[in-house]
């Protein structure tokens, strides 16, 4: 996959989490915002098996932005 995209680093980074409390957070994939700024592309590298969570897109973390995540 090609992205067009002035940044390399992802905007968001996606998480998948179980509805549990204290569950692990496991990175899945990363969005990058859409040239006009309206949207997003998102790039999905997992889906856990049994999926019964949700998908949660935060802000990387500063080492995150720093190793291009």
């Amino acid at each position: 996959m090609t992205r067009k995209t002035k940044n390399t680093a992802p905007a968001l980074i996606a998480y998948f989490v179980r509805d549990e409390k204290n569950a692990p957070w496991i990175k899945i994939g990363a969005a990058w915002e859409h040239e006009d700024g309206k949207g997003f592309g998102i790039q999905i590298d997992a889906i856990p098996v049994g999926f019964d969570g949700r998908i949660v897109l935060r802000e990387p973390k500063q080492q995150e932005q720093e190793a291009g995540a």
